[in-house]
């Protein structure tokens, strides 16, 4: 595998006027896969320095989901392994030495924390063991790292285990190894794959809505909707990026009662080579048996079953130097639909 050397394509560093340092600094508006953000949270922020420079940072992750699925039906997959989930935190750049500076300082000067921790903190960010002066003579030179917890995981136990003091990387090295949850390349294809969202699973049926007692129901998914999804995650601050992609590869058909028989018995109905999956009814298939489809054995009575359509999804990464695919947990996301069956009714003369 590849050395993986972060490169620094985002630390602005320049001399402004006093009325520009009394406006805030926008940094990296826009800035993603294909140049742009899609509306996505940035952690962007400005600083001026005593030296008359302004510092700009983004730690936070910018997706790119123009590639996504869409919709009001779209929703999140679910990982298949188990208690798997995309971290709930995850460290990246946070702070120059002056930003870290202004942050801590006022934190030891109210004495809420104890004196005790304070004067540890103060050892080791100022008096050398092993920082000296926030690192100030490394400004420019590298980044001081904190955590981040991800959007909408607030409330998450995992949310907590980010709980290492905010540490030092040096411009073009990788995180310290010994930290997991570091922004690396895999750690973003995995906050990525919690961005992923897929389309409805509802299948199209026939016949549609209402069928009999006995007589299979085509089923099957429009090629159309169904197919590749994926999202970009970039720390612009590094220059690091991953895409996550998310691609179809199964139906599971659940008919909402046992009183029934699936096509084919497992439930499971496959891609097709042309990445659709089951197959659209015509004329002239009323004596075949459906390849994907559900048979029921007995009526809804005056109420109907829920079917419910699971679409499983393989899910793999790649991003800066990893250019083969590298899989993450398949995924799945399934809806329900409302099947009404009717006995068959016989005409006596």
């Amino acid at each position: 595998m590849p050395v993986l050397r972060y490169r620094n394509t985002a630390v602005i560093a320049f001399t402004v006027s006093t009325a520009l340092l009394l406006c805030p600094v926008q940094a990296y508006a826009g800035y993603g896969h294909d140049g742009s953000s899609n509306g996505s949270d940035t952690s962007a922020s400005g600083d001026a320095d005593d030296d008359g420079t302004v510092s700009a940072t983004a730690g936070a992750v910018v997706f790119d989901r123009s590639k996504n699925g869409s919709g009001e039906s779209a929703g999140p997959v679910a990982s298949t392994a188990g208690t798997w989930t995309p971290p709930a935190c995850y460290y990246a750049p946070k702070y120059s030495p002056a930003q870290l500076q202004k942050y801590l300082e006022p934190i030891w000067a109210v004495d809420s924390t104890g004196y005790e921790w304070d004067a540890k903190q103060r050892d080791h960010y100022v008096q050398g063991n092993p920082y000296t002066d926030f690192n100030k003579e490394k400004a420019g030179k590298g980044y001081w790292w904190s955590s981040y917890v991800t959007e909408g995981r607030g409330g998450d136990p995992g949310a907590l285990d980010c709980d290492a003091d905010i540490f030092w990387v040096d411009t073009g090295d990788p995180p310290p190894a010994d930290i997991p949850e570091a922004i690396t390349p895999e750690v973003l294809a995995q906050l990525a794959y919690a961005e992923i969202r897929v389309p409805s699973t509802e299948v199209t049926l026939a016949p549609a809505g209402t069928t009999k007692v006995n007589l299979p129901t085509w089923a099957w998914l429009d090629t159309a909707e169904f197919k590749p999804v994926s999202v970009t995650a970039t720390v612009p601050l590094l220059g690091v990026e991953a895409t996550t992609v998310a691609e179809p590869v199964s139906l599971k058909i659940e008919p909402g009662t046992a009183d029934a028989t699936t096509y084919p018995a497992s439930g499971v109905c496959t891609l097709n080579g042309d990445n659709s999956i089951g197959e659209a009814y015509a004329a002239g298939k009323s004596d075949e048996t459906p390849p994907c489809g559900v048979k029921y054995l007995r009526s809804s009575g005056d109420d109907s079953y829920k079917l419910r359509a699971t679409i499983t999804w393989k899910i793999h990464w790649t991003g800066t130097g990893v250019n083969d695919p590298r899989d993450l947990p398949d995924g799945e996301f399934g809806a329900e639909q409302d099947v009404v069956v009717q006995e068959i009714q016989a005409v006596n003369r």
